[in-house]
């Protein structure tokens, strides 16, 4: 039987799904897949893009261990792409290479100011307290009022690192370094901004009501936000069982605020602002550091989005992050939008600048379509990608050496430290063991050469 050799660059779960449901495929050849991942520790974003107080997220983790425990994939962590090994290689080795690097980088914002000091990517600040072991070790948590732009799940993800109470995250598995620099934030409000109304907000109602769950931390919304007359939402999101749900969810915080002012309950020490229907037009500056953003306040346009009111309003804080979306990054000898931050591709098939395919290269996840959809959407979008591949049988490359043991021997003459499956075992337990010594699940290793020296067993 016709035998396939097929490289996945990217472990997380895009590569993952993509290596899972070809072995599971209908077809007539045979087939082995290498998985290629830059850092140590599989799983990508799941391990490091989700908080650490997301457990029930963090079961994707589970599915995806089973897939890489079967024992038909290969695993080679530690691997960069375009230094380690390159396209050429791959070309030498493989019949055809899938890329599901995803988006890890932070989507601009073109706004005056937004260079100044104090002003960050929610994506590296996520990286940060997730413990990727390529961004530094300790962060700047210096402002008693703090901004987030985006109404986003990652845009609630690090509004609520960063507004709540360090000693309430110690159960989970965040760093040492994490822990300690959470312990001495400051913050004793966080400000959150959303181009529209709070019925066009894109969390997910379970992310909202976490949020409203978060210890010595008051809610407030400004009562002007839902007087709005918008009867695009009126009508077209009524029944959106999310958009009811999300809506119960801030009446009761409403109900909680009023409460308050009438004195009949106590204020928390730290209070997160709610502000719809504005939109950042410049961070404000004094001596080249943020002091606050100044916004424009938006209005129904009929027709779901917003326009601009001509009114404006300056919010003191100290530092801000924006949430707008995360961008992938391009990779060595492969096409790359620019404007889109993906892999341009038809259907996962990687089209070069003249819009010709470039046989033998796919794309699946984030980096073909972009940072949007769930887990679900991943499985169906690599469906498409291997239908693609299949396809394509008689325009796959023609290997020179397509044995097993050729990319080992090749990373090993490179002195590549690369790490294995059984690797990330080792590692594993011993973050597991790390965090039972202290009556926690898990405590993460973050530096690199020790996540690689532990998996390798040095």
């Amino acid at each position: 039987m016709e035998k396939m050799r097929l490289a996945i660059v990217g472990a997380g779960p895009a590569g993952i799904y993509a290596a899972d449901l070809l072995i599971k495929a209908e077809r007539d050849f045979e087939v082995e897949i290498d998985l290629f991942e830059q850092l140590p520790a599989p799983y990508g974003l799941v391990r490091y893009g989700v908080s650490p107080d997301h457990p029930r997220i963090k079961g994707i983790i589970t599915a995806l261990r089973e897939v890489l425990d079967r024992g038909d994939i290969r695993y080679f962590g530690n691997v960069r792409y375009g230094t380690d090994i390159t396209l050429d290689d791959l070309k030498k080795h493989y019949n055809a290479v899938i890329f599901s690097t995803g988006a890890i980088r932070d989507a601009s914002l073109s706004i005056p100011g937004i260079d100044a000091e104090g002003s960050y990517g929610a994506a590296d600040f996520v990286s940060w307290f997730d413990g990727h072991p390529d961004v530094p070790r300790t962060w700047p948590l210096e402002a008693e009022q703090v901004a987030v732009i985006g109404n986003g799940n990652v845009a609630l993800d690090a509004s609520r690192m960063l507004i709540k109470h360090a000693d309430d995250l110690l159960p989970t598995e965040i760093p040492a370094n994490v822990y300690d620099g959470l312990k001495a934030n400051p913050i004793q409000e966080l400000h959150l901004f959303g181009r529209r109304g709070p019925k066009y907000v894109k969390f997910t109602p379970l992310e909202l009501r976490e949020l409203g769950e978060v210890r010595d931390v008051d809610m407030v919304v400004d009562e002007r936000d839902f007087d709005v007359d918008d009867a695009y939402a009126d009508e077209t999101l009524a029944k959106n069982k999310q958009v009811i749900v999300m809506s119960r969810i801030m009446d009761k915080w409403r109900q909680e605020q009023r409460d308050r002012v009438s004195g009949e309950v106590a204020p928390a020490s730290r209070r997160l602002h709610f502000h719809f229907w504005s939109k950042p037009v410049e961070v404000v500056t004094e001596g080249g550091r943020v002091t606050g953003l100044r916004i424009e306040r938006t209005a129904p346009d009929g027709n779901g989005g917003a326009v601009d009111t001509g009114e404006f309003e300056v919010i003191p804080v100290q530092s801000l992050y924006r949430a707008i979306g995360y961008f992938g990054s391009p990779l060595d000898e492969i096409p790359f939008d620019d404007r889109r931050g993906v892999i341009p591709n038809e259907a996962g098939r990687v089209l070069d600048a003249a819009g010709e395919r470039l046989h033998g290269v796919y794309a699946t996840g984030w980096i073909k379509r972009g940072p949007v959809g769930l887990i679900g959407h991943t499985k169906s979008d690599a469906m498409e990608t291997l239908e693609s591949l299949m396809e394509d049988r008689g325009t796959w490359w023609t290997p020179e050496d397509a044995s097993l043991e050729a990319i080992p021997a090749l990373l090993s003459a490179r002195e590549v430290p690369y790490t294995t499956i059984e690797g990330w075992h080792r590692l594993d337990e011993h973050e597991l063991g790390l965090g039972e010594a202290e009556g926690r699940t898990r405590i993460k290793v973050v530096p690199r050469d020790e996540m690689t020296r532990i998996a390798r067993g040095e």
